[in-house]
């Protein structure tokens, strides 16, 4: 077994194997026990990033409906998947950015099959959150916020905050006839989470990198004044100092 794979963790990118020296364990089980649904089987598969900077984990599990072949199980069709480290398909962002916008986007990100509405509605707010704190604007209303960042954004980057929030308002906003339900499905819920990963990355991981090489530079220039200065203050090889002659 050999793919591409991308670390949640660290966003490594990497070919990973299961032979010798691999990052990849696979476990399964086997069991019916006359419950209904007859023979299952339950899969695992654990991934070690290869990056030395990183080496987190990632386990996934399944069950599937299977038959059994001189006790191995073949034919799967699968059930249920459950990612559990990390707990959903997350990107995990640095611990910079303000803990209530990072709890948003997970939550959002982990309810995003078995709700999407919700999902929807924690991404308007995780959006929300992102233009109060990053860009300082803060109103009544979200549309007046994502109007108060209008001619700080792009066109696109606009139009499709202001479709966070529109899409969001179905899950934060009853109708106005209670017998009507508006539905978001999972892959829209998605859409917007990519949305706010993107969001996440340009705006606050962006900035921070720039901060850090702006302040990689001051250091380097600060270093050469120094030595500059120390060099200038040893003597000169090879010229005399003055000796003073007491008369």
């Amino acid at each position: 077994m050999k793919f591409s794979w991308n670390c949640p963790f660290c966003g490594h990118s990497a070919v990973v194997h299961d032979g010798e020296q691999g990052t990849i364990s696979n476990f399964q089980h086997v069991f019916n026990h006359g419950n209904k649904y007859k023979h299952q089987v339950i899969d695992g598969q654990i991934i070690v990033c290869p990056n030395d900077k990183c080496r987190e984990y990632t386990l996934v599990v399944s069950t599937s409906d299977c038959s059994l072949s001189y006790g191995d199980p073949t034919q799967r069709v699968q059930r249920e998947t459950w990612p559990l480290i990390p707990e959903s398909e997350t990107k995990v962002f640095p611990s910079y950015i303000p803990k209530a916008i990072l709890a948003d986007y997970r939550e959002a990100c982990l309810i995003r099959d078995k709700s999407p509405r919700a999902s929807a509605t924690l991404s308007r707010r995780c959006l929300q959150g992102m233009i109060r704190n990053f860009w300082g604007v803060t109103k009544k209303r979200l549309v007046d916020e994502i109007d108060g960042i209008k001619d700080k954004v792009d066109g696109d980057t606009w139009d499709a905050i202001d479709a966070v929030r529109q899409i969001g308002n179905v899950g934060a906003h009853m109708e106005a006839d209670i017998d009507v339900i508006v539905d978001v499905e999972p892959t829209e819920a998605q859409l917007l989470i990519e949305l706010i990963k993107t969001l996440l990355t340009e705006w606050y991981v962006a900035r921070h990198n720039r901060q850090e090489r702006m302040a990689a530079v001051k250091s380097a220039a600060v270093a050469k004044k120094d030595l500059k200065i120390g060099n200038a203050s040893q003597p000169t090889a090879g010229v005399a100092k003055p000796t003073l002659i007491a008369k």
